[in-house]
């Protein structure tokens, strides 16, 4: 075996060496690395909102349902069969204007009857107002002899008397005539009641009877037509709990949506707080009569809105989520009772102390804050050091959210 042969093996286990030696020391590597990595700071990431400047607005949530501001209920003062209509459900009508006629036959009998029985009364009057006239000659004559000593006492006496009875019998015709008149006005009256007209302008909303059908007046009067007089005018009547009527002033602003326009907002105002409860399984509500003009008459009777009224506002005011008060950072105290750190729901002009954490320099930097008004998405923010644009934190941030780091895992308490 040559020199070069024999010298082979001692190379192969130089290298086989060299190469463990180079495997356990990266497995030390790694074994470091992964140590430092596990037990490295984590740092914290929040979830954090701009300071921002607009409106805070608390309101007062109600249901309610659309009708127009005046409806006009036309009726029937005589009953009988309706025996033709000219009116419809959202026929315009003028005032006047004949909707409905009841069979007029036996109103037009009554007056009649009526008719006959004042020419009679008329005729009689007229023929004890010519015996009256006879009467009186006749008691002057008799008068006259009895002066002249040509005729008795007795004679003169009783064509007095039948003058009387003449004359008492004309008035009593008189009277009669006027009863009769008046009678015969009121049945002509029933008789155009049998016209049912519109007594205002508008519009049908509602049509309760039909050609053929017999309506009855004799207890309380039917509705047979509804009308509106301006359905480019209507109102809310909402029910507002008792516990909230204190907040629904006449004059406040108020919007609602209806069902059939979801995403449209109709502004309105309040134009009536009215004093009546209204009780319904011992709950009370108010209701509160909001209006809105209708110009392109989307909006229908009957159509139930949720509305809600301006309770309290504060116009173009510094402002930071709801959430930024109830944020507190692991291990800083909690704000103390009574601070308005909880962030919550108050009215008018309320202020709290309170506290906001921002994010500066990357560092969590605790700001008090005097906080005002606060509609449950905002809090007016009083007083502060806060900036426009500063980024308060609202949560910690869970896998998934947009947020960002703060550099240090303990928060800073500077004020």
């Amino acid at each position: 075996m040559s020199p070069a042969q024999a010298s082979r093996p001692k190379v192969t286990r130089r290298w086989s060496w060299r190469w463990i030696g180079a495997g356990a020391a990266a497995v030390v590597v790694l074994g470091v690395a992964g140590y430092w990595f596990a037990h490295r700071a984590t740092a914290v990431q929040y979830v954090t909102a701009p300071v921002t400047r607009g409106d805070v607005t608390t309101t007062i949530t109600a249901s309610g349902s659309i009708n127009p501001v005046i409806t006009v209920a036309v009726g029937t003062y005589v009953s009988g069969t309706i025996v033709s209509l000219t009116c419809d459900y959202n026929t315009r009508v003028r005032k006047g204007q004949l909707c409905a006629k009841i069979d007029p036959a036996p109103y037009q009998i009554v007056v009649d009857e009526d008719q006959a029985e004042l020419a009679l009364a008329q005729a009689q009057l007229v023929k004890d107002q010519a015996n009256l006239a006879y009467t009186k000659l006749a008691s002057g004559r008799a008068a006259l002899l009895f002066k002249e000593d040509s005729g008795s006492r007795d004679a003169a006496d009783l064509a007095l008397d039948a003058y009387k009875q003449a004359l008492a019998l004309v008035g009593l015709d008189a009277a009669s005539v006027k009863e009769k008149a008046a009678v015969l006005k009121a049945a002509e009256i029933n008789l155009n009641y049998t016209n049912i007209v519109s007594p205002v302008e508008g519009t049908v909303v509602t049509r309760d009877i039909t050609a053929g059908q017999t309506v009855a007046a004799s207890l309380q009067t039917p509705t047979l037509f509804l009308i509106a007089t301006d359905l480019t005018k209507m109102q809310v009547d909402t029910n507002v709990s008792e516990s909230d009527i204190a907040g629904a002033m006449p004059g406040a602003s108020a919007s609602f949506t209806v069902d059939a326009f979801p995403s449209r907002t109709f502004q309105g105002v309040v134009a009536q707080v009215r004093q009546s409860p209204i009780s319904v399984q011992n709950v009370i509500t108010y209701d509160v009569v909001i209006t809105v003009a209708n110009p392109d008459l989307l909006l229908k009777p009957g159509m139930t809105a949720t509305a809600a009224i301006v309770k309290s506002q504060a116009r173009n005011v510094i402002r930071v989520p709801s959430q930024a008060l109830r944020f507190t950072p692991a291990g800083a105290p909690k704000p103390a009772a009574g601070s308005g750190g909880g962030g919550g729901r108050r009215g008018g002009g309320a202020a709290a102390q309170g506290v906001v954490w921002v994010l500066r320099d990357g560092k969590l930097t605790q700001v008090p804050v005097t906080a005002g008004l606060n509609d449950n998405s905002f809090v007016e923010i009083k007083a502060g050091d806060l900036q426009l644009g500063d980024q308060v934190v609202t949560a910690v941030a869970t896998p998934g959210q947009s947020a960002k780091p703060a550099a240090a895992t303990t928060p800073s308490l500077r004020v």
